[in-house]
């Protein structure tokens, strides 16, 4: 039943007379041609991120339209509002740049509307952990809603799909492999929907961390954008939302410790996207909580990949809804994960495993005794070359350059390796290591997911298909490769990275989870006594302005400092 701060009454604007205030609100929206008794029902929220600009929320209206009538059955009142849209490949510079701007927006924009409780529709790359950041920050009642994967395409009778075969098909033009005529044609067979990326990419990830954190309901990770299925969930969805407002179920009783360990070891166990790792890292912190890398490296050994997806493995998400989806994920790591995490059903996630569907021959969801991969597709790296570590997929990786020592090819920035990454006068050889400087958090500035530093192409000609390359940038989720990522503290902030020349030997095991420059510490300090400061290019009013004070690094989550949760209560994982 509303109280006295539900419904139209929350979130009045303070004219000194709150009873004035609520007339006014009343006659503005019953302007739209709603009743009274619309009007004193409970109000769930509905985040409206469509956008011509993103296809990969291109079903939002659908989804809107079901949640809406879920709201109504449960006898809520629906309301959607617009929020910023994020799309990776229209989003300059980068849409993480932009991730923090979208989590404010969303957080200010539940703070300042009358919802009881609210659902966060969301799917490409950024937005979900955009919204799960500024829900977190907001404090009221949530629900997730992803918009679900694309369906796949087809080329030549391979079943082919976003973005991982983008890659590979790139990769081939690039050798000469293939030429003008079908990289065109591949291009219009990629995407065969709107959606998100069909294969373990971030967005993908981001869906299935959502549901193992439980925040979002049981099974609707994993159905594609354009399913009955997914307009079905999107429909419980808004159901769920209503009742959360009863019950006043609060984000912060979900997103709890347990609930990011859980989502760590998901996150694994699918072979997801390292960008996760950032992305929890921030979520996380708007709790209160950190990430500790050591201990997340712990558990990554110990968590075997069960999903067979690419860029990992062979399937796409549409394989994944058919094997069962996250809760058959579940239940195979039942014995590793916090049965007593409560879950935005008002259940335990315990309670959920012991009612999931049984489990059936497939596969795409491997048992704990016969993994894709032995370990975690994760892996934590430190040495002098990233005392704030690094990250690798080794899953992903060639397993020949897992442990590996190699002459550095070094590329200053973005534009150096664009300059010069073609050149058929380039000094390099497939054994070198290629390092690319400056695109960390505060040097792109964004960290754009230019960590998959391509092969150069005269070595792609020759058959060259993998080489170890570092940054302190990211890469896309879809992307394969033995690539080091998120090198802490950044070149532009005088990390090590900054004092890499061509020509010194860097060292990379995994085994033993190091990345170690051999260069002599007092080379290295040497080197930035005599290293002068170029001029001063920082941004000095806007949006960068504030991007460049206040952004952190990789392993906080790249989150602004100042939206970090007052209090401190503990990293995760705890053991």
């Amino acid at each position: 039943m509303a109280g006295a701060q539900s419904g139209m009454r929350g979130s009045l604007v303070g004219y000194g007379d709150a009873e004035f205030s609520l007339f006014l609100r009343k006659a503005f929206i019953k302007g739209a041609g709603y009743t009274d008794d619309v009007l004193d029902r409970l109000v769930v929220g509905i985040v409206d991120t469509g956008s011509g600009f993103n296809p990969c929320h291109g079903n939002v209206p659908q989804l809107l339209d079901a949640v809406k009538r879920g709201v109504l059955l449960s006898g809520g009142f629906p309301v959607e509002f617009p929020t910023i849209s994020l799309h990776e490949s229209f989003s300059y510079p980068t849409s993480m740049f932009l991730r923090n701007l979208m989590s404010m927006d969303t957080e200010e924009m539940i703070r300042a509307l009358p919802v009881d409780a609210v659902v966060l529709i969301g799917g490409c790359d950024k937005t979900v952990p955009a919204q799960l950041m500024g829900a977190a920050s907001a404090g009221k009642p949530a629900i997730q809603l992803v918009t679900g994967s694309m369906l796949t395409g087809s080329h030549h009778g391979r079943t082919v799909g976003a973005c991982t075969d983008c890659r590979a098909f790139w990769g081939h033009y690039r050798a000469g492999e293939i030429d003008d005529a079908e990289i065109a044609e591949v291009n219009g067979r990629l995407v065969g929907s709107v959606g998100t990326c069909s294969v373990a990419g971030t967005a993908s990830t981001m869906a299935c961390i959502a549901e193992a954190l439980g925040i979002a309901l049981p099974g609707s990770a994993a159905p594609p954008a354009v399913t009955a299925d997914r307009s079905r969930i999107a429909e419980l969805t808004g159901r769920r939302a209503v009742e959360l407002a009863r019950e006043g179920l609060a984000i912060d009783q979900i997103l709890t410790a347990e609930a990011f360990e859980n989502a760590l070891r998901v996150l694994l166990a699918v072979g997801g996207s390292t960008n996760a790792v950032v992305h929890l890292a921030a979520v996380a912190g708007r709790l209160g909580f950190s990430l500790d890398l050591a201990r997340f490296d712990r558990m990554s050994r110990e968590t075997p990949v069960l999903v067979n997806l690419k860029p990992a493995g062979n399937h796409y998400m549409e394989d994944l809804h058919r094997a069962g989806g996250v809760p058959r994920v579940l239940q195979e790591l039942r014995e590793l994960l916090n049965l007593d995490a409560l879950t935005v059903t008002g259940r335990t996630l315990g309670e959920e495993l012991a009612e999931a569907p049984p489990t059936f021959p497939q596969d795409v969801i491997r048992p704990r005794t016969n993994p894709i991969y032995p370990t975690g597709g994760i892996a934590v790296l430190r040495g002098n070359l990233a005392p704030g570590g690094a990250i690798i997929k080794q899953a992903a990786a060639s397993p020949d350059l897992l442990e590996h020592r190699g002459r550095a090819v070094v590329f200053e920035n973005a534009a150096d390796l664009a300059d010069r990454i073609d050149d058929e006068d380039l000094d390099v050889e497939p054994e070198d290591v290629l390092v690319l400087k400056n695109i960390g958090p505060i040097g792109a500035p964004g960290m754009p997911e230019a960590g998959y530093l391509p092969i150069p192409k005269k070595l792609a000609r020759q058959g060259v298909k993998d080489m170890v390359r570092i940054s302190d940038g990211r890469m896309s989720g879809t992307a394969a490769g033995t690539i080091v990522l998120h090198v802490s503290p950044e070149a532009a902030i005088g990390g090590a990275l900054k004092h890499v020349r061509t020509g010194d030997v860097i060292r990379l095991s995994v085994a033993d989870r190091v990345l170690e420059l051999e260069v002599p510490d007092e080379e290295l300090q040497r080197r930035a006594d005599a290293e002068q400061s170029t001029s001063d290019t920082a941004p000095r009013r806007g949006y960068a302005k504030l991007y460049a004070d206040q952004v952190t690094q990789a392993e906080e989550g790249c989150d602004f400092r100042f939206l970090q949760a007052e209090t401190y209560r503990g990293s995760v994982p705890r053991r």
